[in-house]
């Protein structure tokens, strides 16, 4: 059997959609249609079913594909064996979300290219549950989080490990009467302006909401984005404040576009290495992961251990 097929499986599986399949895996949308339909033909079942808006995997396609990642995993693990005495080559994919893919991971990109110029790296923009389920179905092979720490109950198969802490701003515009306080801004305060915070399902966001509607005899008002960089230009333009990575707006502060807010003292937040609990991780996943706790801060004592 093509092993081919089964990538193309396991991409539909977990995308839940040809067409971002077929963006995946660099192929037309007709050739992941045909290679599904040979493979169903091959193995005698239905492995999807077709919907208006994607497909669905069946009930045989789901016991499927834990074999199908198996044989793939083995195949992995053979290539690696052949080119054991050579550099990282292959393809490794990292899930993150958009703090990290805009401000942190170019940087380690770039660095990868340099030292190791078979390995291509590519980047999924996921949130937590996402980055799970891209790690579970082998879409993604390595995964960051920004999460105080990931629940064994709600995510059973992945694994994480701390790889360093982004520090959190809090942010408004440079007219805002906040911007030129000297004294500590006390929560009070704070929930009585408009804040403007990246989507649920963000840690520091959340954790940062329910500190706001906590505070007594307060309703603050909340708006939530998808988008860093639409709550950031909210705050710039003086409809309210956020909460953001100092990395993701160094470049405002030191231009002026934006000024911080000296308030309570906010925690840093943890970037988790995540990794799926049973998948092997290859010679090339190992690289991007050394080069990871370089780029963070961590240096080479630090880099997490590898699974052989």
């Amino acid at each position: 059997m093509d092993t081919r097929l089964l990538r193309t499986f396991t991409t539909v599986a977990g995308t839940a959609s040809f067409t971002t399949a077929a963006a995946e895996l660099h192929l037309a949308q007709s050739t992941v249609t045909a290679q599904v339909q040979t493979l169903e033909k091959e193995l005698g079942t239905r492995l999807f079913d077709r919907l208006p808006r994607g497909v669905a995997i069946t009930e045989v396609g789901r016991r499927l594909l834990a074999e199908a990642e198996g044989v793939l995993d083995a195949e992995s693990r053979l290539r690696a064996a052949a080119a054991a005495d050579g550099p990282p080559v292959g393809r490794v994919v990292i899930g993150a979300g958009e703090t990290l893919c805009s401000a942190r991971l170019p940087g380690v990109i770039a660095a990868l290219r340099g030292l190791h110029p078979d390995l291509e790296v590519d980047l999924s923009p996921v949130g937590t549950a996402e980055a799970a389920e891209g790690l579970r179905t082998g879409r993604l092979d390595i995964a960051l989080m920004l999460e105080e720490e990931v629940s064994p109950s709600d995510f059973p198969d992945i694994d994480t490990e701390p790889l360093a802490h982004e520090p959190l701003v809090l942010l408004c515009a440079p007219g805002h009467p906040f911007a030129h306080r000297t004294d500590p801004v006390t929560w009070e305060e704070l929930a009585q302006e408009p804040f403007f915070l990246h989507e649920q399902g963000c840690s520091y966001s959340d954790r940062l909401a329910r500190r706001l509607l906590s505070t007594p005899g307060v309703r603050p008002r909340l708006t939530r984005f998808g988008s860093i960089e639409a709550a950031r230009s909210c705050v710039a333009a003086g409809l309210g404040l956020t909460l953001l990575p100092r990395a993701t707006v160094e470049h405002a502060l030191r231009e002026g576009r934006l000024a911080e807010v000296t308030g309570p003292p906010i925690p840093d937040v943890p970037v988790q290495l995540a990794r799926h609990r049973r998948r092997w991780t290859s010679p090339a996943a190992r690289a991007v992961i050394a080069e990871l706790a370089r780029q963070f801060g961590g240096g080479e004592e630090s880099v997490p251990a590898a699974r052989s």
